[in-house]
């Protein structure tokens, strides 16, 4: 064997060996090729035909993912502005693939189980469009700040984003979403490749503890799925007991869930029922190999549970403050405020808790024993006799909600001082309002606040986003 591959087990190779047959040579001679990079447009906040026109790097469609682009390794798109405005997240292409099999709708409610840190979460916030609701939970509280993040810049205002044992949604949530995706914590196989060390801590003993857990996970999803709804399970790993023996074990002891087929692409590998316990639908799970795809290796089975929910949640509605409307509302009238991620702002969705407000989705659900990061999207604190926006309104603002604002070219060096939270210089026709508060874009697309004095932008950038 090459000594560029004496990182990979030799346990996990002779498995492998086994698992392809003919085909593992090739699995081999894949991990001596170049990785591959990608990034997924927020659909929420711009089309794909006009990212193409204004990304100010080479970038190429990835062929099964909508919406989904590679770029050269030599690139680095997360310190351009764009980045920092939330139009586009930072994924390898294989790990797109996942939400992209759900179909998420507007209006539906939807649960990322194992979110962080928000690739796929923030797929299915962007899928949403401000309508319904995405819950977004990771039981590591550091992770789930990560994540939070992620949800923040993508600007989703419609989330709840939790860090609580999954155990602890189910009564929360029975029967509750449409939709749940769960990308299970794995053995991440399929990531040797992209991470050495990943390799160097694996052990079959960690994978089959990795298999009981994973076991647990997918019948909590399944018990939180309503009837007619449909749960996406995902892995980065090769290893079968995690892959279809977890889906085998979901058939045998949820009876009602059903394998469904996937729209399909010339590279996708079946499952194999050997691999679980042999039931026969097992062959409609995907496996993506990296000597099949320009990808790293996953996982995924979609599963449907029958029957129809026509029951909905009720919306729900906040007790006015009227005084801390007043200054909210005044705030929004001085940025010229025509809606909010592009719906009509909705004043009964207003929450205020001490001088913070939230604007929360609009539904109502039990939240007992519940963790919340974010319960909703934080708009800013209230100040002696004035509102001061977060920068996650900001971002939750769409191209052309806002009539104050200072839009600069992509290249204008200002934006780089902005990010690092320097005042910057305005020549007076940059400006749409001659004072107060404004709001700076990107090429019209929204980056954060600052406060017009003169012709100085006082920069409103807060101190842990800058770069």
């Amino acid at each position: 064997m090459n000594d560029d591959l004496k990182y990979l087990p030799e346990e996990f190779l002779n498995r492998m060996n086994n698992m392809l047959g003919d085909d593992f040579q090739a699995f081999l001679n894949s991990y001596q090729q170049p990785r591959t990079f990608g990034l997924r447009v927020n659909t929420a906040k711009i089309s794909c035909e006009e990212f193409e026109k204004i990304v100010p790097f080479p970038i190429s469609p990835i062929p099964w993912i909508p919406g989904g682009y590679f770029y050269p390794e030599n690139v680095r798109p997360s310190k351009c502005a764009f980045y920092q405005a939330g139009l586009y997240y930072l994924q390898e292409p294989s790990a797109m693939t996942p939400v992209s099999r759900l179909l998420p709708k507007p209006g539906e409610y939807i649960l990322d189980m194992c979110a962080a840190p928000g690739g796929k979460a923030t797929a299915l916030g962007a899928a949403l469009k401000g309508h319904g609701l995405l819950v977004a939970n990771d039981i590591s509280t550091s992770r789930a700040r990560a994540l939070l993040r992620n949800i923040e810049l993508f600007g989703i205002p419609n989330s709840f984003v939790t860090s609580t044992a999954p155990k602890d949604l189910v009564p929360c949530f029975p029967e509750f979403f449409h939709k749940i995706i769960l990308d299970a914590p794995c053995s991440g196989e399929g990531m040797f490749r992209k991470d050495e060390a990943l390799a160097k801590d694996w052990s079959p003993a960690k994978s089959q503890e990795l298999s009981l857990i994973q076991r647990e996970l997918i019948l909590q999803a399944a018990d939180m799925l309503r009837p007619g709804g449909y749960l996406l399970y995902s892995t980065c790993t090769f290893a079968p007991q995690e892959d279809e023996g977890t889906v085998s074990y979901l058939l045998e002891n949820r009876p009602d869930m059903e394998l469904v087929e996937m729209p399909g692409y010339e590279g996708f590998s079946d499952g194999v029922p050997a691999w679980g316990k042999g039931q026969p639908q097992l062959t409609r799970c995907v496996r993506i190999f990296p000597h099949k795809m320009n990808g790293e290796g996953h996982f995924m089975a979609l599963l449907h549970k029958p029957g129809q929910t026509i029951s909905e949640i009720s919306p729900v509605f906040t007790k006015p403050n009227r005084t801390a409307f007043e200054y909210i509302d005044a705030f929004f009238r001085e940025i010229g405020l025509k809606s909010l991620g592009g719906q009509p702002f909705d004043w009964n969705r207003v929450e205020i808790k001490g001088d913070k407000v939230y604007y929360l989705p609009p539904v109502s659900c039990s939240i007992r024993r519940i963790n919340f990061l974010r319960n909703g999207l934080y708009m800013g604190d209230l100040k002696k006799n004035r509102f001061e926006p977060s920068q996650p309104l900001a971002l939750a603002l769409h191209k052309g909600e806002v009539s104050s604002v200072i839009t600069l070219p992509v290249q204008d060096q200002r934006l780089e001082r902005y990010l690092k939270g320097e005042t910057l210089l305005i020549n007076p026709e940059e400006a749409a309002s001659p004072k107060g508060w404004q709001l700076l874009c990107v090429e019209g697309y929204p980056l954060g606040f600052g406060k017009l004095v003169g012709q100085t932008l006082k920069n409103k950038y807060p101190s842990g986003w800058r770069l």
